[in-house]
């Protein structure tokens, strides 16, 4: 089979990470959710651990609770970032702080998780292991979602009180949660390639210098 390069290509260059524009006012049914995760699952984890294990939360009380402590985590650092930042950075921490604000409206949250906990002390080696058996199927999920007229982005400052997550989701205490997604509808889909850096500066062959 051959695939649509220009189709492919347009999707990887224009899933953004959308806060401001979450349609905050329009349900997310349950199998778009659920059929987006099939492909996520299809992601490569190490060693063919497929030890994802994936939270949606749609319950509006719950939803409050996590962005009670999203908040908790973030405001501070949020603010001063935002009062510093300058250009295209501090429109990112506008629209950081904007999403803040509203995470509990967002429909739906989903806190992707591993079953089983690296050992304290972990080395770079066994801890990138462990992460990258997640992330794969986070952006594909997040692909997913783009290709169906949803947005998202991947965050992880509830993670600072994650035993209150767990307590408040019941998550057993062996499962790791490691970022938590807005998901939403997206308020247009015309989202434009990011301003990146030529690829030629930061690209090394074969040696650093």
């Amino acid at each position: 089979m051959t695939m649509d390069i220009d189709t492919c290509d347009e999707l990887l260059a224009t899933t953004r990470a959308v806060r401001r524009r979450l349609d905050l006012t329009r349900p997310v049914p349950r199998g778009v959710i659920e059929a987006c995760l099939e492909l996520a699952v299809q992601a490569p984890t190490g060693s063919n651990s497929q030890t994802w294990r994936w939270l949606v939360v749609d319950d509006a009380a719950k939803r409050q609770a996590l962005a009670d402590l999203y908040r908790r985590g973030g405001e501070a650092y949020l603010t001063t970032a935002g009062e510093t930042a300058t250009g295209q950075t501090a429109r990112v921490f506008r629209s950081a702080l904007y999403l803040m604000e509203h995470l509990h409206e967002v429909p739906v949250h989903v806190i992707p998780c591993l079953e089983g906990r690296p050992r304290d002390g972990a080395s770079v080696t066994q801890l990138g292991g462990y992460y990258a058996s997640i992330y794969p199927a986070v952006w594909s999920f997040q692909l997913a979602l783009r290709a169906r007229g949803l947005g998202s982005c991947l965050t992880t400052l509830h993670l600072g009180f994650e035993e209150e997550a767990a307590e408040i989701l019941g998550i057993p205490d062996n499962v790791v949660q490691t970022a938590l997604l807005p998901v939403a509808y997206t308020l247009g889909t015309d989202f434009k390639r990011a301003s990146r850096p030529p690829v030629s500066g930061i690209t090394h062959w074969n040696t650093w210098a």
